[in-house]
């Protein structure tokens, strides 16, 4: 019984630092999103920190500021949700599809 404990203590163990490896890789990844057929780019890395914003100046129109701000909200949930997917493909791997609250 404590052979069974003492091993598994140990395989908790390389998974924490695995995982703590991976957090640390994950700050440097980085991703780009486009939408609105390009007119809006964001950059954005693992920890869903905004790297890099392109507005282009074509889909700027004073009198519909309104359009703007959605396609904004829109290309920046979805960077969001890119990069969340992207460090939960990464952390599955660490973790066997093991779904730990609290990680990320």
């Amino acid at each position: 019984m404590t052979k069974n404990l003492n091993q598994l203590l140990k395989q908790a163990q390389q998974m924490q630092q695995k995982m703590t490896i991976l957090q640390k890789e994950l700050e440097t990844r980085e991703i780009e999103v486009s939408s609105g057929g390009g007119m809006i780019k964001i950059k954005i890395n693992g920890k869903q920190q905004i790297l890099g914003l392109k507005i282009n100046k074509e889909c700027v129109d004073l009198n519909d500021m309104d359009a703007l701000e959605d396609l904004l909200k829109t290309s920046i949930n979805q960077a969001i949700k890119d990069s969340q997917d992207m460090v939960s493909q990464a952390m599955s791997k660490v973790t066997g599809g093991m779904s730990i609250p609290g990680l990320f």
